[in-house]
């Protein structure tokens, strides 16, 4: 059994064989998937999906590249997106400095106000980090920290750092502050031996497999689209890494995306 807790199946290289690559899910071991929105359109597209097929959960979020459409009413209609019960996150936001789509104050401005919203609902964050770790680590702490003082149960479960690409301290602080680590395709590139190593130290219960399909398809496929059926080839890299049976890793990540995202458990 496994969970992609990452895959964009709104995307519409899918329209035309989604139902396929559903069925390569299945055929693959994956019992569930989580399709994170990137703004207001495509979460409403991954909620309206989640209807559709049963095994496919949402998550609804403004992905710091399109931070320039947040508006006064942005968080009020996420707000109404999540009220549905197969929406169990809030994401994918974050910070993206690499790309330089939107200035970095309105990215922390929109980022801050989603943390609110998922502090408001209890809902964990998918988080997105490029080339700004510093200051997704600081706004993540400190938010992190208030979830504590509140006695919210969020703190215990606060979310991923999705497609992580950060250094060891990031992980470990991260970690310590009950945020899971999310591992993609990357894991499985030759060229990945210090992510390699964070993932072989990190405590497996930390961890989650995700392919962020369409995109970092895995070795030896790297290049091609990707499709959620991979993640099986994310979580062998990862048993072999960490010397362990593929049967404890799959287990494992399981057991740690449902605590994370209690599929089937809001309503």
């Amino acid at each position: 059994m496994l969970i992609d807790t990452h895959c964009h199946l709104d995307s519409e290289v899918f329209d035309t064989d989604r139902d396929e690559v559903l069925a390569r899910a299945t055929e693959a071991g994956v019992t569930a998937l989580l399709n994170p929105g990137t703004n207001l359109q495509t979460s409403a597209r991954a909620v309206q999906l989640a209807e559709k097929y049963e095994n496919l959960f949402a998550a609804v979020g403004m992905h710091p590249n399109d931070s320039t459409q947040w508006g006064a009413e942005s968080a009020g209609e996420l707000s109404e997106l999540a009220q549905h019960p197969k929406v169990v996150a809030i994401g994918e936001i974050g910070l993206d400095y690499y790309w330089d789509k939107a200035p970095k104050n309105i990215q922390q401005q929109v980022l801050q106000e989603q943390l609110a919203l998922a502090a408001e609902l209890e809902l964990p964050v998918i988080v997105h980090n490029r080339e700004a770790g510093a200051d997704v680590l600081k706004m993540l702490m400190d938010w992190q920290a208030d979830l504590v003082l509140a006695g919210s149960s969020l703190a215990e479960r606060p979310g991923v750092l999705h497609s992580f690409s950060g250094d060891r301290a990031t992980a470990e602080s991260a970690v310590a502050a009950h945020f899971l680590i999310g591992l993609t395709g990357p894991l499985t590139f030759k060229n990945a031996k210090e992510l390699q190593e964070i993932a072989a130290g990190l405590p497996l219960e930390n961890l989650l497999v995700e392919t962020d399909s369409p995109y970092l398809s895995p070795h030896p496929q790297r290049g091609q689209r990707n499709e959620p059926a991979k993640v099986r080839l994310i979580a062998e890299k990862l048993a072999e890494l960490k010397d362990l049976p593929f049967s404890d890793v799959a287990a494992a990540s399981t057991a740690n995306a449902r605590r994370l995202f209690n599929f089937g458990r809001r309503r």
